[in-house]
């Protein structure tokens, strides 16, 4: 092969089992090679079981140059499913050029190819007009990579499964109308306490055999009936707020409504599934970026006083002013989204104020409805003597698959196909990366897809993601997804060279960046070991063509419509490798956690954080007769404003299944990756 240039006749042979050391088998094959057989170039494997195998690695032994270690650490599908031969190059060039494909033909499950698109697969105007759906223009997708597809295929199966029962058993219950309500709490209560009886499982095919199992998984009964668990920030809130130990040990003792309180609402912005959004007030009065010719006055309605504590003067020069601003994100939507039946929308404000105690204090929500269908601008400002503290909750679920989800994709890809799987930044980053594209694409399958999970129980309803795109086009930096620059970019923190990690919080309890600066601090030293080992010379990052290939491809291609931005981080030195590494390693962990797990806890008792408003505010617009059935009984319009059943129901099961923990979860700084332990000090600084 090396003399003629020529490839070679196949030299065949079959692996027979050797040995077993824990999970780890070894097959044994032998192969006589002729002298004039040249070098080996690449190892072409079938496999004949019935199911995946995971190859780690294929050593040569008894070559006339030495042992020759091809490194696989992939999955090889059985014959029956794929009847190409899989390739494993023995040149690293050969398995990269292989990864990345030629960009052209169609992509198929067991292509080992990572290639980039937009997302253009979450509408079907082929099954109807009404679904079709605009491309995601700043995102990128993959093509399964089958390495990345067996282990976890069966467990994501079983959760869908779980997904679709549910879905199924709850949209097709007896009288259920799409658009009923909860009539009272205790209703909404006896979600936990009585369940949702489904209809009997003999009308549900292949369900029969199924359900009895998911029934287990989420229930623990064998009964025909969804019941849920009671969210564990639901009893924490109940157990803060009630007066006695005993009084917090079921639903209907004790505070039901702490999750209605000022103080917990304003605790949850700092503690919550959705601590990313709140930010200092540095201005006033709070301005509106948007054309006023088009959305009217840009200035806030906002003139609340601090009764007891000062003015707004000084809570602004003290650093006291909080808020939580999705006014010029949502505004440009109202209209399109009140144009479709059961939701509603508003541009949104809500300022905090810091007591001098450390915690916060709502001091108003301002709703806002641009000039809409010959009316004129409706802006209304709510204090806490005046309303309610619950919101619909837009910004949890899908800023979760923006920020973390999306985001990474482009790192992934990129890392698949400029990296060769020997090279340290590789195995250091892929542990960080494992299910994220499958991941993905069941959800754009089944829950931001059109008509799914996400737009029918959303306030902006088809629009949903849409408006996340349109985030991620106005606020995504990449340099602010390193977690000291989002708070110093809030400013959440100043940076100070006497304090703990370099930053002074601006709200000393602040749990998620007191929790999240620790975590950031560990992931930084550890990598700073990382790379300081492998690049000891701050010249070795600069001439590192495969590394140089991989942070150019996230920028110019991952992110190609910011790839002129002046904010990207240059790679020059080792210290440059070291901040980029540790940002996506904390987005793909650390900031993942704190926005994905706490979902169901802060979300499963659906009022805590309601995704849908189906009215819209009793003071717009409103009729005498409105407004004095409202003031007779407000719980009933709060009700009517919540979720549907289904559609709570619908949401809570996401919820339960996304908060949920895979079985072999792995978490930083316990089992030390095989790759790392090879190198006695990579293995010490990871300890």
């Amino acid at each position: 092969m090396e003399k003629t240039g020529k490839e070679k006749e196949t030299i065949k042979g079959y692996a027979h089992r050797s040995s077993q050391e824990k999970d780890e088998v070894k097959y044994d094959c032998d192969f006589k090679i002729p002298k004039d057989f040249g070098g080996i170039g690449a190892v072409l494997v079938e496999n004949e079981h019935h199911n995946e195998m995971y190859l780690k690695s294929i050593v040569f032994d008894g070559l006339a140059q030495g042992v020759l270690n091809v490194t696989c650490n992939s999955w090889v599908a059985p014959k029956s499913d794929n009847s190409e031969k899989r390739i494993f190059f023995t040149n690293k060039e050969k398995e990269l050029e292989n990864l990345r494909g030629n960009g052209q033909g169609e992509r198929k499950t067991n292509d080992r190819i990572y290639d980039y698109d937009v997302y253009n697969d979450l509408g079907d105007p082929d099954s109807k007009p009404e679904l079709k759906r605009l491309s995601w223009v700043g995102n990128n997708i993959l093509t399964l990579d089958v390495a990345e597809l067996a282990d976890h295929t069966a467990r994501l199966i079983h959760r869908r499964s779980q997904g679709v029962v549910v879905f199924t058993c709850l949209e097709t219950r007896p009288s259920q109308r799409p658009d009923l309500g909860f009539a009272t709490f205790t209703d909404i209560e006896s979600l936990f306490n009585e369940g949702i009886h489904v209809p009997p499982l003999s009308k549900n095919g292949f369900l029969k055999d199924l359900f009895p199992r998911i029934l287990k998984s989420i229930t623990d009964t064998q009964e025909e009936v969804i019941r849920f668990d009671t969210p564990k920030d639901y009893k924490l809130t109940h157990y803060l707020s009630s007066s006695s130990i005993s009084a917090a040990s079921s639903l209907s003792h004790g505070d039901r409504f702490s999750w209605f309180r000022d103080e917990e609402f304003a605790r949850q912005t700092l503690a919550g599934v959705n601590p990313y959004s709140i930010q200092l007030v540095k201005e006033w009065p709070l301005m509106s970026k948007l054309n006023p010719e088009i959305y009217g006055a840009p200035e806030s309605a906002i003139t609340t006083e601090i009764k007891g504590f000062m003015t707004l003067e000084e809570a602004l020069r003290q650093k006291k002013l909080f808020m939580l601003d999705y006014h010029d994100l949502l505004l440009p939507y109202v209209k399109k989204v009140r144009e479709i039946k059961g939701t509603t929308l508003y541009g949104s404000r809500t300022l905090f104020f810091l007591t001098p105690d450390g915690t916060l204090m709502p001091l108003a929500i301002e709703l806002t409805r641009p000039p809409l269908d010959g009316k004129p601008l409706w802006r209304q400002v709510f204090t806490p003597s005046s309303c309610d503290a619950t919101a619909a909750g837009f910004g949890g679920w899908p800023r979760l698959m923006l920020r973390t989800h999306c985001a990474t994709e482009p790192y992934i890809i990129a890392t698949n196909r400029q990296l060769s799987a020997l090279h340290p930044v590789y195995r250091l980053l892929h542990p960080h990366f494992r299910y994220t594209m499958e991941i993905n694409a069941l959800a754009r399958e089944a829950l931001i897809n059109a008509d799914g999970i996400i737009e029918s129980s959303f306030s902006p309803a088809k629009y949903s993601m849409e408006i996340s795109s349109v985030a991620y086009d106005q606020q995504w930096q990449f340099d602010l997804q390193a977690l000291p620059a989002d708070l110093i970019s809030r400013g959440m923190a100043v940076e100070d060279s006497t304090a703990p990690h370099g930053l002074k919080l601006t709200i000393e309890d602040y749990p998620f960046a007191n929790d999240g600066l620790l975590l950031w601090d560990a992931i930084r030293q550890w990598v700073t070991e990382y790379v300081k080992h492998y690049y000891p010379d701050e010249g070795l990052v600069k001439s590192d063509e495969e590394l140089q290939a991989w942070w150019t491809e996230i920028r110019t291609v991952g992110h190609a419509d910011k790839k002129d931005a002046p904010w990207w981080p240059v790679l020059n030195t080792s210290d440059d490798l070291i901040g980029i590494l540790t940002t996506i390693i904390w987005v793909a962990s650390c900031h993942h956690a704190a926005v994905n797990f706490g979902q169901y806890a802060f979300g499963g008792y659906f009022p805590n954080r309601p995704t849908i408003a189906r009215r819209k505010m009793p003071h717009e617009d409103q009729t005498d007769e409105e407004w004095s059935h409202f003031l007779k009984k407000p719980e009933v319009e709060l009700l009517l404003c919540f979720p549907s059943q289904i559609q709570a129901t619908k949401v809570m099961a996401v919820l339960y299944l996304l908060s949920s923990h895979s079985v072999d979860e792995e978490y930083l700084g316990e089992e030390n990756e095989s790759s790392w332990a090879e190198n006695p000090k990579i293995k010490a600084s990871y300890a």
